[in-house]
């Protein structure tokens, strides 16, 4: 149909030729309207059933033509038809059929140097097989080698089923991502293996934080980038109150424009839709779309049009002798909005955080000898100590050497049977593997050692001489994160979320989740190699992003390793083993080798010896109750109303639980068994053979109770007194392990920490010297930071002086005290990132309690301040450490949070630029 045509007008047909679907849709209305307003320009519509029965001579005649592939298009006659008119193309024809297979798109795009993802071919039509063999955890497809997580996609690019494959440490399965239904665009799977029919891509899986990035041009000169949730994280579509998916504005970089200017003129498609991923400091183009538009954006729907038109006008008004000349808008300029007033812009976030509630950990030793131990140690290439085995195929190596060793008669040479034993059952828990909650280790002994050997019962021990080589098989399991860990890791990393004025702070849009759709967000989250960490990281991960399902996906794709692994000191363990087993009542000399925050703990043991000595005796008892309670009837169930006991621990609140007291109803499915497994092996191990106790499972013991107490409380109502004097010995000696003086604190701090204290140190660096340095590029001039410990119902303000290019560290004399407001979790001057420019840097560090403890003591006690020389500097700062001083553990979810501000108002030299607010919980 002819829109507004005048007879007595030089007039340019631009016709649009596709299926009714898309012509009529919102998009392609909202530009041809823009469209059409140009003065030469007049808009014809192709009818559908012109397009799919009549032949091309009787279609209408163009001057220009919009065309492109969709479902049931007949491409091959509009190709036909181009050759017969010779219109202008805004999109080219014959690259459209290339588009339609992913082997030519990615041949396309290396032609002309644009970066995919490393992919091979497995072509299996007309019968061929692909050259391709599977393994556990990678592929071979030809020369090339994938390990998981990889993608296998269809060579059809209208088949939208790709599946991601996980690797078996990770849980395993796979992702399949289909055309979006409803709110749903993928869903997880346990399905490990790769389709066996078809012909497939197959790539490197790219970590992109869990967003894609998708960008359409308009001529080689526009581009519109949007972000949105990555199908792959959870498969649930975001979508806005009137049903279409959420997505947010991208800002590209340069080398990203020069992308979408290569994409478009490579597949000569001056509107074309293509995605990338961002990884690795690079972007890596997966998909090319073709013809599509920007779904809701009404600035989009204007470039778009206006563009359009003027490439028309460009390559037309020539021929039809109209005269034309490109105007420019004062509105192409771009303006940035900034911060005014004493409002500061939030420039990065770092956290240190332990991991959620875990199952006790276990741990067991044996010296193995048989050859079959040795040849799998060979087998895997273990370095000449030792070797770390966690993937299922592994484990279940070990464990068929453990079932032959039990059947075969004397196989046994001189492997305690018993531990053979409970090496057999331990792996066989769960009936399946999973690297996260299992692991065995080797360690090579070149010569033989004496070795004394226990009954199960602990009464008989002899000592056993070997000579010779021999494996230590060490068996570590349990540890694992809970149900409750996870809930308590989601419902932080929501509430995490506050840390991000945004909408609180009464900018609408600029909260985090926007912030991070549209990059001006930088978030990598680290995790050490504990299964229950990355579990950890990946449950806040869900809970700050707002993600939904298997946290497998959100644990590949979000969470990156870290090696922050660190040992305790001997020494101290030693110290600690004599202090604490000393007859008789600790004396005030006694007294003064511990931190004097413990000593509440330590006047409450008295005699630390009886105390070790009762508690052994209640766990002799504990275990003797669950003994008889396994010969009880398994199937009588127990509906028991009680208090949680000891209310200066516990909130006094009234539960009624109901349990089935049998071999398998307890908590995470465990047995009786089991818990009489782990609590015999507590019981045995802490009570030496010279009537000594060993102090090192004192924490063991602890965690143990704690444990049974929140997750398994009907078992231990008679046992409160058993909390209080593991509660009290663990006070003392938790803390004390990582150094009993100050000087021995630090020592081992920075034995465990120093990796992760440089990561914080470039973290907040990194932003002082993207600012500083457009401004000086000697980094030489001294920017003023702030602290605000919390201290009851007060912030504390410590004003200190940091110069980055001497890394020296001065306190300033003035200080104040602040009120902040009730309603307020910060000071009110600090508000939101509203330049576009600027990005937000966010590290997340999820590790064990023991990097917590060296950080917090490296905060104490590593003259982060000089305080010496002024009296009521050094009252702020006692006040300030009292809290964290006071506090006697750090539990589950323990944060430590550094938060850096500045006002980018302020002169790089003033005194008022840069601000850091330190914040600290002792957790769950």
């Amino acid at each position: 149909k002819l829109c507004g045509l005048q007879a007595d007008q030089k007039q340019i047909i631009v016709g649009i030729c596709a299926m009714a679907k898309k012509t009529k849709s919102k998009p392609m209305q909202e530009i041809l309207n823009r469209l059409q307003l140009f003065e030469y320009i007049t808009i014809l519509i192709f009818e559908e059933e012109s397009i799919l029965h009549k032949p091309v001579t009787e279609w209408p005649h163009c001057d220009c033509l919009i065309s492109f592939q969709s479902s049931g298009f007949p491409l091959d006659k509009a190709v036909e038809y181009t050759e017969l008119r010779q219109p202008f193309l805004i999109n080219d024809l014959e690259t459209q059929f290339s588009i339609q297979d992913r082997r030519e798109v990615y041949n396309i795009l290396r032609k002309n140097g644009i970066e995919t993802p490393r992919y091979a071919l497995c072509d299996r039509s007309q019968g061929k097989g692909g050259n391709f063999e599977e393994y556990e955890d990678h592929i071979v497809v030809g020369n090339e080698v994938f390990h998981k997580p990889f993608v296998e996609k269809p060579i059809d690019a209208e088949d939208h089923n790709i599946n991601i494959y996980y690797p078996s440490s990770a849980g395993g399965g796979c992702q399949k991502l289909f055309r979006k239904i409803g709110n749903r665009s993928s869903q997880y799977s346990t399905q490990s293996c790769v389709r066996r029919t078809g012909s497939y891509i197959y790539e490197d899986f790219m970590p992109t934080d869990g967003t894609d990035v998708k960008v359409y041009t308009v001529g080689a000169d526009y581009a519109h980038a949007e972000a949105r949730k990555s199908p792959a994280l959870d498969g649930k579509v975001e979508r806005d109150s009137d049903g279409k998916e959420v997505r947010f504005p991208v800002i590209l970089s340069a080398k990203e424009k020069l992308i979408a200017r290569q994409v478009c003129l490579a597949f000569r498609q001056t509107v074309c839709g293509f995605d990338f991923l961002r990884a690795h400091g690079k972007s890596y183009v997966c998909d090319v779309n073709g013809f599509s538009f920007v779904k809701n954006s009404m600035k989009y729907y204007d470039d778009c049009a206006k563009v359009l038109g003027n490439i028309i006008m460009r390559d037309l008004a020539p021929q039809f002798h109209i005269p034309w000349s490109i105007t420019t808008d004062a509105e192409d300029i771009p303006i940035v909005p900034t911060t005014s007033g004493s409002m500061m812009e939030l420039r990065c976030v770092i956290a240190v955080i332990r991991h959620g509630d875990r199952t006790p950990k276990q741990k067991m030793k044996m010296e193995v000898r048989h050859q079959k131990f040795f040849d799998l140690f060979t087998k895997y290439n273990g370095k000449p100590e030792k070797l770390k085995l966690k993937r299922p195929k592994q484990l279940q190596e070990v464990l068929d050497i453990a079932r032959w060793l039990l059947v075969k008669p004397n196989a046994i040479l001189n492997e305690k049977q018993h531990k053979i034993e409970q090496l057999k059952n331990v792996l066989e828990m769960y009936g399946h593997f999973s690297g996260i909650n299992r692991k065995v280790q080797f360690k090579y002994m070149s010569s033989g050692r004496s070795v004394t050997s226990s009954s199960e019962d602990g009464k008989h021990s002899s000592v056993l001489s070997y000579s010779g080589p021999s494996l230590l098989l060490i068996l570590k399991w349990g540890g694992e994160l809970t149900p409750a860990g996870r809930k308590q890791a989601e419902e932080l990393g929501r509430a995490f979320r506050c840390m991000y004025p945004g909408d609180y702070a009464g900018f609408p849009g600029c909260g985090l989740l926007r912030l991070h759709s549209t990059y001006r967000h930088d978030l990598k989250i680290y995790a050490s190699d504990e299964g229950r960490v990355q579990m950890t990281a990946a449950a806040f991960a869900k809970g700050l992003l707002a993600l939904e399902g298997e946290l497998t996906p959100i644990l590949v794709q979000m969470v990156k390793s870290a090696n922050m692994n660190g040992l305790l000191d001997n020494e101290v363990k030693k110290k600690l083993q004599e202090l604490l087993n000393k007859e008789g009542t600790m004396t005030a000399e006694d007294h003064a080798q511990v931190n004097w925050t413990y000593h509440k703990a330590m006047h409450y043991l008295a005699n630390p010896v009886e105390k070790c000595e009762r508690m052994y005796t209640l766990m002799k008892s504990f275990t003797a109750q669950l003994r008889t309670k396994m010969n009880t009837n398994p199937n009588k169930t127990m509906a028991i109303n009680f208090f949680y006991f000891f209310k200066k621990y516990f909130l006094a609140k009234k539960y009624c639980k109901t349990i089935v007291v049998s071999s398998v109803q307890l908590y995470h499915n465990e047995s009786l068994e089991v818990m009489l497994q782990r609590w015999t092996k507590l019981e045995r191990d802490f009570k030496l053979k010279n009537d000594h106790y060993d102090i090192s499972k004192i924490p063991d013991i602890y965690d143990c109770i704690k444990y049974d107490l929140q997750h398994n409380g009907t078992l231990m109502v008679e046992y409160a007194e058993l909390y209080t004097i593991s509660k009290a010995l663990a006070d003392v000696v938790i803390p004390q392990e990582y150094g009993m003086t100050k000087s021995e604190k630090l020592d081992i701090a920075l034995g465990f920490c120093v990796p992760l204290l440089k990561k914080i140190k470039v973290d907040l660096q990194r932003n002082l010297e993207e600012d500083t340095y457009r401004l000086n590029p000697r980094h030489d001039f001294p920017c003023e930071q702030y602290f605000f410990p919390k201290f009851e119902h007060r912030t504390l303000l410590i004003r200190i002086k940091y110069d980055p290019y001497t890394t020296h560290i001065t306190l300033l004399s003035d200080f104040s005290m602040t009120r902040p407001p009730a309603s307020n979790l910060f000071p009110h001057t600090f508000s939101w990132v509203l330049s576009p420019g600027r990005h937000v840097r966010t590290r997340l560090y999820f590790t064990s309690e023991s990097h917590i403890h060296s950080l917090l003591t490296v905060l104490q006690y590593g003259a982060l301040c000089d305080v010496s020389s002024e009296f009521r500097v050094l009252l702020l700062h006692d006040l300030a450490m009292e809290y964290v001083d006071a506090v006697s553990e750090l539990n589950y979810m323990t944060q430590i949070v550094i938060m850096l501000y500045e006002d980018p108002n302020e002169h790089p030299q003033s005194e008022k630029r840069f601000h850091i607010e330190l914040h600290f919980s002792p957790g769950a």
